[in-house]
């Protein structure tokens, strides 16, 4: 599982609390012992609850219990509880909730999507790309995994993926250059993205490993799965632009071996009441 470091809860605390809590401190209610409740206000994937409780550990507070980041929660469910002074847990309050709502709602529309798309293929990947917000990397492909989905690329280093803006540079047929890499990095698969029917077989045909059909309507992408089938050539054939909630069961449906997508970090972050009280 994916842990944000503690230097790095430290830093995303720092942002909301540089020079101390004005708030709390004039109130004069720091010392006050108190507990924070987390409830979902719908239903939805539970993600970043670990992030959350140690943030609190982390400004001076106890945790007493949270679920694991993949956890379904119900509306109106207790799923996250610390407790601390009121001037710890004031700390940790808005940052912890924050990264918990927004990490859920990646992995709450995660889930939907898989269901979606297994609706019209039980066997479908739905993976989710680099797409994210810069700086949240970590924490939206938790949040991706949380929701039952996995990674179709973590960043430019570990995949050899050829783009049309990487062939506009390209000279020869693509088979020379597909024979090239291959026999540069022999452990890697090679793939490639196209927008058409005809050059996905050409390219299935030239030794493409993966074949990522970009845009492509279901139509074209179910025919172009059935004409490399038919061929017998042993490539994986991936869905991709364009892949949402409302379209993954019929994209699933075209026998393709992948949907890709980056629909999962876009939209809004779940919504969880939390309630600081004191105790004693």
């Amino acid at each position: 599982m994916i842990l944000l470091s503690d230097e790095h809860l430290t830093r995303l605390l720092a942002q909301d609390v540089p020079c101390g809590d004005l708030t709390t401190d004039v109130l004069g209610i720091e010392d006050i012992p108190a507990r924070m409740t987390f409830r979902a206000r719908d239903r939805m994937v539970a993600c970043a609850c670990e992030e959350a409780a140690r943030m609190v550990e982390l400004s001076g507070g106890e945790v007493l219990s949270f679920v694991p980041s993949g956890t379904a929660v119900e509306p109106g469910e207790l799923f996250w509880e610390v407790e601390g002074t009121a001037g710890a847990l004031h700390l940790a309050w808005k940052v912890a909730l924050t990264l918990v709502e927004y990490a859920s709602g990646i992995a709450t529309r995660a889930n939907r999507l898989v269901v979606a798309a297994r609706a019209g293929n039980p066997d479908i990947v739905v993976g989710c790309t680099r797409k994210n917000f810069p700086g949240t990397k970590e924490i939206s492909i938790k949040a991706v995994l949380a929701g039952g989905a996995t990674v179709h690329r973590l960043g430019l280093s570990e995949t050899f993926l050829v783009f049309d803006n990487h062939r506009r540079f390209l000279q020869g047929p693509v088979e020379s250059w597909v024979a090239r890499a291959k026999a540069q990095i022999p452990e890697k698969k090679i793939c490639i993205e196209t927008d058409t029917v005809e050059e996905a077989i050409r390219l299935a045909r030239a030794g493409a490993d993966v074949l990522q059909l970009d845009k492509m309507p279901v139509a074209d992408v179910a025919e172009a799965v059935a004409r490399i089938r038919e061929l017998g050539l042993s490539c994986v054939l991936a869905a991709t632009g364009g892949v949402n909630e409302s379209n993954a069961a019929a994209y699933a449906a075209t026998g393709c071996d992948m949907l890709i997508t980056s629909s999962c970090y876009f939209g809004r972050p779940c919504d969880v009441k939390a309630v600081i009280e004191p105790i004693g």
